[in-house]
């Protein structure tokens, strides 16, 4: 297994924190954000990574980042080395492909996560309550059945090594304020059906994804933060095989929850390390959504 990066040094040159995929520098009013091949579940980060993984994450965000800028404003400068600053080019053979460099923001501590399919932890709470995040849904519904209308559902932004919570729309008013609130759930709501259309005309069902926001340290603007509509991210279903009623086949990283559900992890660390078929099976899944999105 080559071509694997799971830690990265750039020799002090920044303030370094790492999360569970992402080493981020920080580099005063701007940060270098570099996606390695880590891979986690179940908020544990498996002791062996996916190969190519981390540019794949990177190739996409920055696609999604272009495509909906004229949607909301966001943190994306560059992922080229040579728009850097100069002390990080020594460093290219870690940053090659993998690294972007953002404005720095301040992020809003809500996971602005939109469910257009009933699936994943969504149709566990519908069926234990009937409902998601406060929202009460028609009974009868379907597993992986589409939604009559896409949901906010949102979730607290957990600091490392605990678990997000589903919370409320009131409950983020309450945290940020009702104008904020209702700011992020539109415009979570407008990039979702953006990239949902986008992705339906190549073939891929987008099922469910997750947004975060920040606002900027220099302009106070609202700015799109983080990853982007990426398999670690989005839940991401082929039309072909669509069939409404039962888990789908999904290109993410579900495959890998699938793995370790089989096997009766008990979700706590240590995380059990991954066969070879499964790295190389989930690493072709990732590589699926670059294929079928006709991403270059």
């Amino acid at each position: 297994m080559n071509d694997i990066i799971l830690e990265t040094d750039l020799g002090g040159v920044a303030p370094k924190r790492s999360g569970k995929v992402r080493d981020i520098y920080d580099l005063g009013s701007r940060l270098l954000i570099v996606t390695t091949d880590r891979i986690s579940a179940y908020d544990c980060i498996l002791p062996n990574g996916i190969p190519g993984k981390g540019r794949i994450l990177n190739r996409i965000s920055e696609y999604w980042f272009t495509k909906t800028a004229g949607i909301i404003k966001n943190h994306f400068i560059s992922t080229k080395i040579d728009d850097f600053p100069r002390e990080l080019l020594e460093f290219r053979g870690q940053l090659e492909g993998r690294s972007m460099l953002v404005e720095k923001s301040k992020p809003i501590p809500v996971e602005c996560i939109v469910r257009g399919y009933l699936s994943g932890s969504g149709w566990t709470e519908y069926q234990n309550t009937g409902s998601i995040c406060g929202i009460t849904l028609p009974s009868g519904l379907k597993e992986s059945g589409e939604l009559e209308a896409p949901l906010f559902t949102p979730s607290t932004k957990a600091s490392d090594g605990t678990h997000d919570v589903n919370i409320t729309f009131q409950q983020v008013v309450d945290l940020i304020g009702e104008p904020l609130a209702a700011k992020l759930r539109d415009t979570s709501f407008k990039i979702y059906e953006f990239a949902r259309d986008t992705a339906s005309e190549k073939g891929i069902i987008i099922a469910d994804t997750k947004f975060e926001f920040g606002i900027d340290i220099n302009t106070d603007e609202l700015k799109l933060i983080d990853e982007l509509l990426t398999p670690d991210s989005s839940r991401f279903w082929r039309k072909s095989d669509y069939e409404p009623g039962h888990a789908q086949k999904s290109f993410d990283k579900q495959f890998v929850r699938d793995y370790l559900n089989s096997i009766n992890w008990n979700r706590k660390p240590p995380a059990p390390e991954l066969p070879e078929d499964i790295v190389e099976k989930t690493k072709e899944k990732y590589e699926n959504i670059i294929e079928f999105m006709n991403i270059d």
